[in-house]
């Protein structure tokens, strides 16, 4: 499909983007170029193909939490460190107000 002056215009309007006249003719050939190769891409038989959203497959590669015992006498250095606390609780700034 050859794009006409008009429409290129009108591209350019949606990019808002100021095109000189030379431009306008360049950019009227390489859309033109870009729109047919869609057209045929358009023809592929893609009926068997299965629907995707990415090209990978994505999984989750996190591990799971684990509980890790780091002795009483670092606990307590930890906790006694720590700038405001409540005991052995640690306080922390609000996260969500």
């Amino acid at each position: 499909m050859k794009l006409t002056p008009e429409q290129v215009d009108h591209i350019a309007g949606l990019a808002r983007l100021e095109l000189a006249p030379e431009e306008k003719a360049v950019f009227q050939k390489q859309l033109s170029s870009i729109i047919e190769y869609v057209d045929q891409l358009a023809k592929v038989d893609t009926g068997k193909v299965e629907p995707m959203t990415h090209s990978l497959s994505l999984e989750n590669v996190v591990r799971p939490d684990e509980i890790r015992d780091c002795g009483a006498e670092t606990r307590q250095r930890l906790i006694g460190e720590f700038p405001d606390r409540d005991g052995d609780l640690l306080k922390v700034k609000a996260v969500f107000s």
